[in-house]
Parts: structure tokens; sequence; C-alpha cells
């Protein structure tokens, strides 16, 4: 699973991902400082089961700190957006075409209304447009696809193949699967023949599958220098109030020892009896807004994202059932991020492909009962595949 993060030129995207990946975009204040996709790692937090069973993790693919734990995932900052990308206006299609990959879309709004849609300085703009506007591209993208060469396309369905069947094949590789078509199918309920389509139907099943198969987390950034009224309308479309400067800050000052924070957490202990006048002033700064706001927003867009759209669930694998171990002898070294429907099986194939052919059966390490192939996974699961040889 991945997470795109998009955006017009100049909202604070390259500030939003350097916060929370390992990976350094290049930060500047013009247009298109993005030239090339940056792909980095972010981080989902979820309790660790060893807290409940009593023992001392040994993570291998995330961290485990104080009992929570840290489960990678892979997040795309893509370059600027302008009004008419889907048309090549702007850096245009290229980005468009890089969003393809991504599950879900963390889209980074300038909350404070000092850019116009092409990132250029400005004073009063509505930031709501930016959501908008957006939205609007990302469907025009969508349509285009979907209705290319309709006329001789439609040809092949009123031969016989279905028109889920035909959009599915054709959509693939946005990563809209055959149920997402036939969710948006059923949903507009078009009754004109399929001959007859045109770019009004075509509007219709993006608008629905760009909901339902790249849903939008709004991040209001840049919060601390908005208007009351900006902020108020921003939340009223479901954004979350954010501001990546002060999680980029709070983070370095952690690297450096000065303080002690974690992604999210709401609030920060300064360690250090060495900071400057202006770093205690920004520190407190920072801490008025955790206070009026929980967080910085950053870790909360991330969890939006991967835990309410995509509604991923954590579970863990192992190979000794009692010690919670894999062959290596660490405990509870693995945490992946799965579907909430997946079963027993889609998590051998996700182990390995040769463990999934050769699936027998599944324990549930908690209860120690025996499970099926088919068995739905639930959150916090810790699960040993028994499989063939």
């Amino acid at each position: 699973m991945k997470i795109g993060l998009v955006g017009k030129p100049n909202a604070g995207k390259s500030t939003f991902f350097t916060a929370v990946t390992s990976a350094s975009a290049q930060i500047g204040d013009y247009p298109f400082t993005t030239i090339d996709k940056n792909v980095g790692i972010a981080h989902v937090r979820k309790p660790c089961p060893s807290k409940e069973l009593g023992v001392e993790p040994n993570p291998n693919n995330s961290l485990s700190i104080n009992g929570t734990r840290y489960i990678p995932i892979e997040v795309i900052d893509v370059a600027g957006l302008v009004p008419g990308a889907h048309e090549g206006k702007g850096m245009g299609n290229k980005f468009l075409d890089d969003l393809r990959q991504a599950d879900v879309l963390i889209q980074v709004v300038d909350s404070s209304g000092n850019t116009d849609l092409e990132g250029n300085s400005t004073e009063g703009a509505n930031p709501v447009e930016e959501i908008e506007f957006l939205k609007k591209e990302i469907c025009e993208w969508i349509a285009e696809i979907t209705m290319r060469n309709w006329s001789r396309s439609a040809r092949a369905v009123e031969s016989g193949e279905k028109v889920e069947n035909f959009l599915s094949e054709r959509l693939a590789g946005l990563k809209f699967s055959r149920e997402h078509v036939i969710t948006a199918l059923r949903k507009i309920a078009i009754s004109k023949p399929v001959m007859q389509w045109g770019p009004e139907e075509g509007k219709m099943i993006a608008d629905i599958l760009q909901d339902i198969a790249k849903p939008i987390v709004i991040a209001a950034n840049k919060a601390d220098i908005s208007s009351k009224e900006n902020l108020d309308n921003l939340s009223n479309n479901g954004a979350i109030i954010t501001v990546a400067d002060y999680e980029l800050a709070l983070k370095k000052a952690s690297e450096a020892n000065l303080i002690s924070y974690s992604a999210g957490d709401s609030d920060f202990v300064i360690s250090s009896d060495k900071l400057s006048e202006g770093q205690k002033a920004a520190l407190q700064k920072i801490e008025d807004f955790l206070k009026l706001y929980g967080s910085t927003g950053v870790q909360e867009c991330i969890e939006n994202a991967v835990i309410e759209k995509l509604d991923l669930i954590a579970v863990y694998p192992v190979e000794d059932e009692t010690h919670f171990t894999d062959g290596q002898g660490r405990v509870l070294p693995d945490a992946h991020l799965v579907p909430r429907d997946s079963t027993a099986l889609d998590l051998a194939y996700k182990v390995h492909s040769d463990i999934g052919d050769s699936f027998i059966r599944a324990i549930d390490c908690k209860t120690k009962r025996i499970i099926g192939k088919d068995y739905e996974l639930q959150d916090g699961d810790i699960i040993k595949i028994v499989a063939g040889s």
C-alpha cells in the first residue's frame, strides 16, 4: 500500500514529506521545487502486542517503542499540480501518472491563503478552492482514460463483453479493481445505452471511482499563519489542521537531543539546558499550538489515510506460537498492514508465495486455536502459518 502526497506548488508538501520520512526532498519557495518523484517511508502507530503479552519484542521490519509499534508505509511525494494539469499544463500528466501507484492521497493545502492555485504568492486566496481543483484534475484524468476512443471501445461491449470487465481491464493500471468498477456503475446507474455514453458519463464514473479507490485526506497546512475563518472552512470540509513546519522542527530538536518527542505526540519534554532564547521561544509557540489542537496534524494525516480511509489492520506472523518468535528466535519480528477483510491465506501469501501455495492451516497464537485459510484476520492478531514442505 502506498500514500500519494499531492497538492499545488508551495503548499508545503516537501516539508510535510520530510517531516514524516527519513528522506530529504528539495525544499524551496518557488513552483515545481520537487522535479523528480520522491519516495520515503512513514510509520503508522499501533499498540504492540508485546505489552499485553509481557514479552520484549525484537522488531525486524518495524519499530517498537514503549509499547507502540511503528509500522512502515511508503509515501510518494509528487511535484505540484496546477489547474489544467490533466491537459498538460504545468508539470502535467507526468505527475498525475505517478499517482497511478497510490492507494490513498493526502492533499497538502496552503490554509493561509497566501498562494494562488499555481503556487505563486498572493493574498486572500480561498484554500477551499484547492480541494475542489485537485479533485477536478484527478477526475478529469480518470475520465479521459475511461472514455478514450469510446465509440470504438463501446462496440466491444455491444458485442457481448460486460462493461465492468472492459472498464476493469482498461483502468487496472490505475489500481482500480473490478469490484471498484462494479460499485461505481451501481451507484450511478447509467440508463443510456453504452454506445451513447460520453464525457458526462465518464466524469460520473470517475467521480465515484476517485472517492472509493483513491480517497483523499486533506491536510490544512500552515495553520500557524492562517485565519480562523480559513481553518473553520477547511475543517467543515473534513480537513485536518496541520503545521508541517512544527513537526519537522520537533523531529530535528528530538534528533539533536534537545527534546523528547515522538511523531504524533500531543506534547514534548525539554531534555537540554543548552537551548538558546530563540529556540525556547520557538518551542513555546509550538507548545501553545499542541495544547490547542492536540498535535501538529502530520502523523494524524498519515494514520487517517491508512487506518480510516484504507481500513488497514496490523497483524504479526510468527513461527513459534508459544514464544511468539520467528525461526531466528526474534520475538514479534514483523508487523504487516493488511486490509481488514484479509484472511489467514492472504497473510501466508504476503509472507511468501511458496507459503501461500503450500498452506495447510494457521494458529491464532493468543488463543492457541487452529484456524483455517478463510479465517478473517483481526487487528493485532499474532498468527502462525503451517505450510507443507
